[in-house]
Parts: structure tokens; C-alpha cells; sequence
């Protein structure tokens, strides 16, 4: 699963990737940008690729439409960080964002772990030659009943693990490779456009293990499980992805 996600570039980079404006504030482009490590857990804001032709910021942790209570929509961000693709039109979650609220979501990189012999050995996994590179995502739109302001929340796909996968964990992030989409006419792309079941499922297939690389993490202090807080060591100049309320 992909819950520890990583973007290590600036806002205006991300802008050029995906030819996208910004329109950002201060302390939103906070959330865009020199993230070492982003934890669902904390549901931050994440920069988001739509059809829009500006960059928006959700949160993760995707709150489907016909949720009717705020202890029910913070109750069901928690289980919908992912969105598994073999089952993503069955799940009622789901059903409605996937065939015509697809979204791309940016990504420097992501962690996860291998166990083995008790331990959790954690890796960082990237695709190579790509500085930025795009994750498939869902996302919906979500009014709270009390103030009726609209909440954006996302999901980032997975799908069966890959070679390079297996020998971490059992499933793949949906990375979208520009190299890959550019040769495909009818690609996973961010926009309402209906698109038929059978036509998506071919899309939401694992990348080729050769376009990615895994490397293991080194540290003193790092801990065996997961933490919201701060589990891996940032390089210099990077922050931690908890970002204020905006």
C-alpha cells in the first residue's frame, strides 16, 4: 500500500511538469513543495493534477459524496488512503469518482517496508529517470452538513506488485510513466471524461520493474513501524510533510 509518499521538488517544478499554473498561498505552497515524507495518516494536503488548468491541493483520505455526518467522513478518510484497482468499481467509495473524477497525483519517490525475520526494513522506491513522476489517483468532492463548505479529498490507486514490488510488499502504487502514456492514445488522464470499466482496468496495471529502483534506508534512529510524526531522516533543506490548515 501507499501510505508514505515523497515531493522533493519546488511548486514551480511541479507546475512545469504538468503545465499547470499556481495559485497557491504562502502557506499553501508549503504543502507543495521540499516534502522529504508526507504520511496519509495525518491527512495533509497534497498538490493534485485535474483538469483544471491550475494545481490544486487535497487532502488524503478520499470522503465519498453521500457521506451524511462529520464522525462518518473522518472515519472513512481512514480506510481510503488507497483505492485497490481490482476492486475499485465494486467499492461503493469509490464507484463514483472512478470513472469520471481521475486525477494524477505528483511524486518524487514513496516508502515502504520489507518484513523479514521480525524486522521492518524500510526502503525508498522511485522511478528512475523522472524526476517527477505521476501516481493515478481518484478524487471527490465532499460537503460538510453543518458549514456547507466543500472538502477535496483524494486516493492514489494500487495494483499488484511488480518484480522489483514483491520482494518489499504485495502491492504497486499505479505509477504512470510519461515515457509509457505518450505512446498510448486513449492514456490514464485527469479529467471528468467518462471511461468504460474495461478500458480503465487495462490502464491500472503495475510498471515495468526495469523503469523503477528501490534503495534501503540507513539509520541510527530509525524506528521498526511506521510514524506519522517523523520516520525517516530528511535530507538537509527538506521538511516534513504536516502542513497547516488551509
Amino acid at each position: 500500500m501507499c501510505f508514505h509518499n515523497s515531493m522533493t521538488k519546488k511548486a514551480k517544478q511541479l507546475a512545469n511538469r504538468y503545465q499547470r499554473k499556481l495559485n497557491f498561498s504562502e502557506s499553501a505552497t508549503e504543502c507543495a513543495e521540499n516534502l522529504y515524507h508526507i504520511s496519509a495518516f495525518n491527512n495533509p494536503l497534497y498538490p493534485v493534477i485535474t483538469a483544471s488548468s491550475e494545481i490544486q491541493l487535497y487532502r488524503w483520505g478520499l470522503i465519498p459524496f453521500w457521506v451524511k455526518t462529520e464522525e462518518d467522513a473522518d472515519s472513512i478518510r481512514t480506510k481510503t488512503y488507497n483505492a485497490r484497482a481490482e476492486s475499485i468499481f465494486d467499492k461503493p467509495s469509490f464507484r463514483s469518482s472512478v470513472t469520471s473524477k481521475r486525477c494524477l497525483i505528483p511524486s518524487t519517490g514513496w516508502f515502504d517496508w520489507r518484513h523479514e525475520k521480525g524486522k521492518k526494513i524500510p526502503y525508498f522506491i522511485y522511478v528512475k529517470d523522472e524526476e517527477i513522476f505521476s501516481m493515478a489517483g481518484i478524487y471527490s468532492e465532499w460537503q460538510h452538513p453543518q458549514t456547507r463548505q466543500t472538502l477535496y479529498t483524494f486516493s492514489i490507486i494500487t495494483t499488484a506488485a511488480n518484480e522489483l514490488m514483491r520482494c518489499i510488499h504485495n502491492t504497486n502504487s499505479v505509477c504512470l510513466s510519461s515515457s509509457i502514456r505518450k505512446k498510448k492514445k486513449n492514456g490514464f488522464t485527469p479529467n471528468s471524461t467518462a471511461l468504460p470499466s474495461k478500458n480503465f482496468c487495462n490502464l491500472l496495471i503495475p510498471i515495468a520493474w526495469k523503469l523503477m529502483l528501490s534503495t534501503i534506508i540507513f539509520s541510527k534512529n530509525l524506528p521498526t513501524t511506521p510514524q506519522p510524526s517523523n520516520p525517516f531522516p530528511p535530507p538537509p533543506n527538506y521538511t516534513l510533510g504536516t502542513c497547516p490548515n488551509v
